[in-house]
């Protein structure tokens, strides 16, 4: 191969290993279910249920160094002649108070056994739950289910209409 081609080809695969990629999609963010909860207790209505619970209060730990007593400094050459002392102390503060929640559910009708073993393979394919699909709304099944909705701003483990709806386990409402 001729020098100067060679020296080309060089050059071209130099530029096109400084080139950058163009950046990758960014993730779509994990979809709010906080619009779904409700602060007051709902109308009843016909075929609609509402599951209640109790929002936990939200505490903060709070450690702080108070000081004690002064610094004490010479008078005439300003040099400290005795360092200041510290405490800690730490307290407990209220971020936010509990507050009642209530939020759109399935009735228990349609938490049939087949329904449940959905939910659970919907929840193994996002990672959350490792059993088998038994139909048991067992401890590990509530667990997941409170691991998936938590972070959607609903924490709780008792399965939300909108997140069945999010799942794909029962159809969306078109509205009329």
């Amino acid at each position: 191969m001729p020098r100067p081609l060679a020296a080309a080809l060089c050059a071209l695969a130099l530029v096109a290993a400084c080139t950058p990629e163009p950046p990758l999609p960014q993730a779509a963010p994990a979809p709010t279910l906080a619009g779904e909860i409700s602060l007051r207790a709902p109308r009843p209505a016909e075929g609609a249920c509402w599951a209640h619970q109790i929002r936990p209060a939200v505490i903060e730990t709070v450690t702080e160094q108070v000081q004690v007593r002064p610094e004490q400094r010479d008078p005439s050459t300003g040099a400290v002649t005795r360092a200041a002392s510290f405490r800690t102390e730490t307290r407990q503060q209220i971020v936010s108070d509990q507050i009642p929640i209530w939020f759109r559910t399935l009735c228990d009708e349609q938490m049939t056994p087949d329904f449940i073993a959905s939910l659970q393979r919907a929840l193994r394919a996002r990672g959350l739950y490792r059993g088998l699909a038994s139909g048991d709304l067992d401890s590990a099944t509530i667990r997941a289910l409170g691991a998936y909705q938590t972070p959607r701003g609903l924490p709780s483990a008792t399965l939300a209409l909108a997140t069945a709806r999010e799942l794909g386990l029962i159809a969306w409402e078109t509205p009329r």
